[in-house]
């Protein structure tokens, strides 16, 4: 699965065909929406790092998108491109004003595009906006999604989750394949939320820890569903012998040889 992930909401499928090409050739994932209601669920279930969003859509047009996109936890950080015909200023200052990050004007050039694509996502890397591994919130972020839901007495849990093995998996695998481990591990959390999670609840990284805001009532069923999802799948990023063996062995063919479990999700913190 690729590392860049992004979605194409557009109704012109002349263009959504050429960006699905053109970015699969610089191993960029691509999904692509018609509409704004069938964008706004793969927003919330395919976990772009930047959404590329017509302003002229059919039904509900982008601005409505944008706005909607900017108010769900699981989609309000995600750097949004706007891509349209409409080139004036009023229509720029109104895509800026509801969160968009930058506004490209058709027809484009496909390299500026890339450009401006990847521009974005650095952006949000570098303000500590979004950790790099994931595109998960970071940081401030975080502490703002905490403050504003006391400030608004809503009742949630807050769940806190570390990988066991991770630091083991990094020694005998390196720390490309890490992090892609945790990449893997953020989107299992993802998964679970965007199905079983309610449409306000919150996912963010601090360092190696994930951090789960739910307004659930079933959170403890919701961490298990995590758990067990990561569980069945992270036997892939290991090898046949490491799979059989149960772990990594560290210190191999010494007598302080010892062998560590696969990675698995632990519970660091739950809170109300």
């Amino acid at each position: 699965m690729s590392d860049m992930r992004i979605l194409v909401i557009e109704d012109d499928y002349d263009i959504a065909d050429l960006l699905l090409e053109y970015f699969g050739n610089h191993q960029i994932e691509v999904f692509h929406a018609a509409d704004g209601p069938t964008g706004i669920e793969m927003a919330r279930t395919e976990f772009p790092k930047l959404i590329l969003l017509d302003i002229v859509l059919p039904g509900m047009d982008g601005y409505d998108v944008c706005q909607r996109l900017r108010r769900m936890s699981l989609t309000r950080y995600i750097p949004i491109i706007f891509l349209t015909k409409k080139d004036g200023r009023v229509d720029r200052v109104r895509g800026l004003e509801l969160g968009a990050d930058d506004y490209i004007t058709k027809p484009f050039d496909v390299d500026e595009l890339l450009l401006r694509v990847q521009g974005s996502m650095r952006r949000a890397t570098r303000s500590s906006l979004s950790e790099p591994r994931t595109g998960l919130p970071t940081g401030l972020v975080i502490d703002d999604e905490i403050v504003g839901r006391e400030q608004e007495r809503v009742p949630y849990t807050e769940i806190r989750l570390g990988i066991e093995g991770l630091d083991a998996y990094r020694d005998v695998y390196g720390f490309m394949a890490a992090d892609d481990a945790f990449g893997f591990a953020g989107r299992c959390i993802q998964e679970i939320i965007s199905t079983q999670g309610s449409p306000y609840d919150f996912i963010g990284v601090v360092e190696d820890q994930f951090i789960i805001l739910t307004h659930v009532d079933h959170a403890s069923a919701l961490e298990e569903a995590i758990k067990e999802r990561f569980a069945t799948s992270i036997t892939t990023f290991y090898n046949f012998i490491d799979v059989e063996q149960g772990g990594v062995v560290l210190n191999p063919g010494t007598p302080e040889a010892y062998l560590v479990p696969l990675m698995s999700f632990s519970s660091l913190q739950a809170s109300v």
